[in-house]
């Protein structure tokens, strides 16, 4: 790679390098900070972070390209999710403002900490090469450690940061395990290699289906698909409440961008993800392996979210379901089915931020986390009531909210994929019935039952409710304006092909 290239190169690595020079910023400003003016780095990690989401806006993605001796891809596909993560960061940052948890700590590192971590994320959407993937991948996961333990001096943080690291480090060790395996295979590490080279040959499929099973712990570890959930629910109760919230969305996109990207090229019959007549490697039906891990995520997810009555567990439950329903667009794989896909993602971004900011709040105000303790909220608290109902509504998948049309969305791409995927969605359907009892309990908790009215009214600070009217509005009305979110997603399904 000469010079030339290089520089060329670096032209699109612009939203990259601005948000290194930000975390750099950030560390030196920080080192000036006393403790208790150390909020300000947040304030500065906020601002340069809405630089870098314009530096991305402005990226000019007409025709993809391969940076970096096609280590890194710059694609409408990663694009798009590049902006959703830090749309997410920067919505996480604004409500650590206002988290108790947070309050008389240094926090100049927690902010630095969240900023590495969508660096690494960038990096994790735009990989195409192994080793790319896997750098990206453990960059990613030890910022979630340290951000998973922050309450240093709180048991249920330090449990979450130990669990997660070793569940992380398991499906790390195998994940590189299967990578060594397809480099063996193939002799190369570059996805689009590795594509020609399954299709030539002539691999035996119980060695494909091995690499695969390996190559799914570590990316299903990551989306928290089961059954490698394990580690979700506690590491979500005992984390900073911010960052519980950070973790259930935007690692969950990335790690959902390098599974499509990954299978869509590797597993792939042509190679090219940008054909509308895709299929996968005939000798590796791993549309069907994705099948199963989409219902058992979806399944066990809902059924253990209804046993639980803390409101962090059930939302991380909650989560393991919308992971599975995620799988479902993956399973058909086709335009319709990413589009889907990242539809979905940027509408379960801004419900369950919205749920957990609410929940923060209430945790804040109330002092509790049991969902019992949400009894009258809708009277005492009637702005969180109302806007954490229309999050539940949305969550469920109810009419008229953005949780119906993403629902919808996916649904419809299995059936117009053909008859081979309609009980799929309707396994994906009575899920949603199910997740109906749970998210509903919290609606009857706020309003219905006996119940004292309260002869005060509480009312979040200014900031807090605009953060929140945010989140709710576009999942109430967004659709109803042509819905341009659809038309954005269905125009960033365009990945750089080799």
């Amino acid at each position: 790679m000469n010079l030339n290239q290089i520089v060329t190169d670096l032209s699109y690595f612009i939203p990259e390098i601005l948000l290194t020079g930000i975390l750099l910023l950030v560390i030196i400003f920080d080192l000036f900070q006393k403790a208790e003016t150390s909020i300000r780095s947040g304030y500065l990690a906020l601002g340069g972070l809405a630089l870098v989401t314009l530096a991305l806006f402005g990226q000019d993605v007409s025709t993809s390209t391969g940076i970096f001796s096609n280590m890194l891809a710059v694609d409408g596909f990663s694009r798009f999710l590049k902006i959703l993560i830090s749309i997410g960061a920067m919505l996480v940052m604004w409500m650590s403002f206002n988290s108790n948890e947070l309050k008389d700590r240094r926090v100049g590192e927690y902010y630095v900490l969240i900023l590495t971590m969508v660096l690494g994320m960038f990096f994790l959407v735009s990989a195409t090469h192994l080793l790319s993937i896997y750098i990206a991948l453990e960059m990613v996961s030890i910022m979630s450690y340290l951000l998973s333990g922050y309450l240093k001096e709180q048991i249920r943080s330090n449990e979450a940061s130990i669990k997660y690291v070793v569940f992380g480090a398991f499906s790390s060790g195998i994940l590189l395990y299967g990578f060594s395996l397809l480099y063996g295979l193939t002799g190369s590490a570059d996805i689009f290699e590795i594509q020609a080279a399954l299709s030539a040959g002539s691999t035996s499929p119980a060695l494909l289906l091995l690499i695969l099973l390996m190559v799914l712990v570590g990316f299903g570890y990551k989306i928290a698909a089961v059954p490698f959930h394990f580690w979700t629910p506690d590491v979500y109760e005992g984390a900073p409440a911010p960052i519980t919230a950070f973790l259930s969305v935007a690692p969950k996109a990335a790690g959902f961008a390098i599974i499509i990207r990954f299978f869509n090229v590797a597993f792939s019959n042509a190679g090219n993800p940008n054909l509308e007549a895709w299929s996968a490697l005939e000798n590796m039906n791993w549309q069907a392996v994705i099948s199963i891990l989409s219902i058992l995520s979806m399944t066990v997810g809902n059924v253990i979210a209804l046993q639980q009555t803390n409101i962090k567990r059930m939302l991380a439950y909650s989560s393991i379901a919308h992971a599975g329903y995620m799988l479902l667009g993956v399973v058909v794989a086709d335009q319709t089915g990413i589009a889907a896909v990242l539809y979905y993602a940027a509408i379960y971004m801004l419900m369950n931020l919205g749920a957990f900011f609410v929940a923060i709040h209430v945790k804040n105000a109330f002092n509790t986390e049991d969902i019992e303790d949400y009894k009258s909220l809708g009277y005492k608290a009637p702005v969180l009531g109302l806007i954490m109902a229309i999050f539940m509504f949305s969550l469920t998948g109810l009419p008229p909210t953005g949780g119906f049309v993403a629902k919808f969305y996916l649904f419809r791409a299995l059936i117009e994929y053909g008859d081979m995927f309609f009980w799929l969605a309707l396994i994906g359907l009575v899920n949603g019935v199910i997740s109906l009892y749970y998210y509903m309990r919290v609606v009857k908790a706020m309003y219905f039952g006996k119940m004292e009215i309260p002869d005060t009214i509480h009312n979040p600070p200014v900031n807090v409710t605009i953060l929140l009217v945010i989140l709710a509005v576009p999942l109430l009305f967004g659709w109803m304006i042509g819905d341009p979110l659809s038309a954005y997603a269905q125009d960033a399904v365009h990945f750089f092909i080799k």
